[in-house]
């Protein structure tokens, strides 16, 4: 089988995989709860490619995305649910629904309509789901409340995001950024309290909430989280390469090295920027 240009190729060759006695042993162990790490591993591999400013990489990287959709929607076709066409089908569909302005007729094209449009389809989108999942009776942990509609497989961070955002829609919000931070020294005090305590479960649970409260701040702050971490990352990673290249030109290793030692240099990392 050689590789192509075309999607059908790639079907190909993951049915292939799938095919039980002659596809690959661990791709037919796999099920939509094991594969998925791999899907938000490779949606994250993306979008480094993007902040590293690799279009090659780019371009692999969303190959590897590529084959996690393909990958689930050859696991639903083996279940008789759907296949890759109607992943295809229901994505053009809410395209062209979300776009009256681009795809509708020429009076709607130049209303200006696609203020407010995308966000005012989507929620009939959502409205239709809840109708859809209701028709189907209750299942468990069905989704009822307000907040119920952001998916827990968000990561942590982008999730609290967007409770906040959404709850911010009802009024449930801080007017400015001010009392915000009076509420993290709040919880600062609420979580030495808890460390003081000995209690593992009360840290872990105040230590939760100053991280939540900092993705509060930066909301007010117009700062997203994760990428504001991920610069914190990137710098750190910056000022801990000083102090190997460092430590190489004197001849000493990491492990050798005393914290004073690694501190002092941290510091020199840091001034030099």
């Amino acid at each position: 089988m050689k590789p192509s240009h075309d999607i059908a190729r790639l079907l190909e060759i993951m049915a292939a995989l799938r095919t039980p006695g002659t596809g690959c042993p661990w791709d037919l162990e796999q099920n939509f709860k094991s594969i998925a790490p791999y899907t938000l591993e490779e949606a994250f591999e993306v979008v480094d490619a993007i902040e590293r400013n690799d279009i090659d990489d780019l371009r692999e990287e969303l190959g590897d995305l590529l084959l996690q959709v393909v990958f689930h929607a050859r696991m639903a076709e083996e279940l008789d649910a759907f296949d890759f066409g109607d992943v295809v089908h229901a994505i053009t569909h809410k395209m062209i629904r979300r776009h009256p302005h681009v795809f509708g007729e020429d009076a709607a094209r130049g209303a200006g309509m696609a203020k407010g449009m995308w966000d005012k389809i989507k929620a009939q989108e959502k409205a239709e789901r809840r109708e859809r999942r209701a028709a189907l009776g209750p299942g468990p942990a069905e989704a009822s409340g307000f907040l119920d509609d952001i998916p827990h497989g968000f990561p942590a961070l982008m999730r609290a995001l967007k409770l906040q955002q959404k709850a911010a829609k009802v009024g449930f919000d801080w007017s400015e950024a001010g009392p915000i931070l009076d509420k993290i020294e709040e919880e600062i005090a609420e979580l030495k309290e808890a460390i003081a305590s000995g209690n593992q479960q009360d840290t872990r649970e105040e230590y939760g909430d100053l991280l939540f409260a900092f993705v509060n701040l930066g909301r007010h702050l117009e700062l997203e989280p994760e990428s504001a971490l991920r610069g914190t990352n990137e710098k750190f990673c910056t000022r801990f390469h000083y102090i190997e290249r460092k430590l190489t030109e004197r001849q000493q290793s990491l492990e050798d090295a005393t914290l004073d030692e690694m501190e002092a240099l941290w510091q020199e990392a840091k001034a030099a920027k």
